[in-house]
């Protein structure tokens, strides 16, 4: 049975939505844990899952859980994505700025992070696997498309302002350039600034799963907040987040259909 905190919802087009980190919700074991809930819930991936919605007929594979208590976006052997630039662990202990997230002697130890990553990452990505197992039976490709997005401004992480689509391929071995061109491409229409394998080359669900080879094409798409929000600069605890607005994030979504559209031609 699926666990509550997990969404699974099938289709059987050659496309999965993976939302790793839209979830905001922490466990009653570990919010005392927390120096603050607004901190560990800051850096979610607001309102993902409603800015896809009913773009595409495809599965979606999505976790509730924040990204505070287990990153399941990030390599299982804690090892880094980004070597050398500042990034966040699996568990992490710091937000985006580099804020503690922990109370004193509350951040989770080796036992407690095995603990996590079998109650939330393990299932989350045992969906996942099976998913594309059972589209890939279907489809000779399939493509993992995997939905982010992050404030337009963060220091510690990158320099100046970030552009609003960033697409991850870790350098092209993920996914066919086919594919890539096609997802640039449809960025492109939008006016906005693009790049492609910048800060953000694609999270452990990109390089782990993107086997071109073998028919999976997996892509990471991350997208500046600005983009589809009201983003406040600076933020705190009365302007964040903003709310969803349907008419600010309509142009967005008319796009990110465009790209979907493209993802399902290039897998056909």
């Amino acid at each position: 049975m699926t666990p509550a905190w997990l969404t699974v919802r099938r289709a059987d087009t050659p496309l999965i939505l993976a939302m790793p980190h839209g979830g905001t919700e922490l466990p009653d074991d570990f919010i005392g844990g927390f120096r603050s809930p607004w901190l560990a819930r800051r850096d979610a991936d607001w309102h993902i899952a409603a800015l896809y919605d009913g773009l595409a007929q495809t599965t979606v594979v999505a976790t509730d859980v924040s990204r505070s208590v287990i990153d399941v976006n990030r390599d299982p052997s804690g090892a880094s994505l980004y070597p050398g630039q500042a990034t966040t662990e699996l568990c992490p202990t710091t937000t985006f700025d580099g804020d503690a997230l922990y109370r004193d002697g509350a951040a989770p130890d080796e036992t407690g992070i095995a603990a996590r990553r079998s109650t939330w990452f393990d299932p989350y990505h045992a969906a996942l696997a099976a998913e594309i197992a059972r589209l890939r039976a279907m489809h000779p490709r399939v493509v993992v498309y995997d939905c982010h997005s992050i404030r337009s401004r963060i220091p510690r992480l990158f320099e100046g302002t970030l552009p609003v689509f960033n697409i991850g391929t870790n350098g092209g071995a993920s996914c066919d350039p086919a594919l890539r061109d096609a997802v640039a491409a449809a960025c492109a229409t939008s006016g906005h600034s693009l790049v492609v394998d910048g800060r953000f080359r694609g999270g452990w669900t990109t390089r782990h799963y993107g086997q071109p080879d073998e028919g999976i094409h997996a892509i990471q798409m991350e997208l500046a907040i600005r983009g589809y929000l009201a983003e406040p600069d600076p933020v705190s605890p009365d302007n964040w987040p903003p709310p969803f607005d349907s008419a600010l994030a309509a142009p967005m979504r008319a796009t990110l259909s465009s790209i979907l559209t493209a993802c399902l031609e290039f897998a056909r």
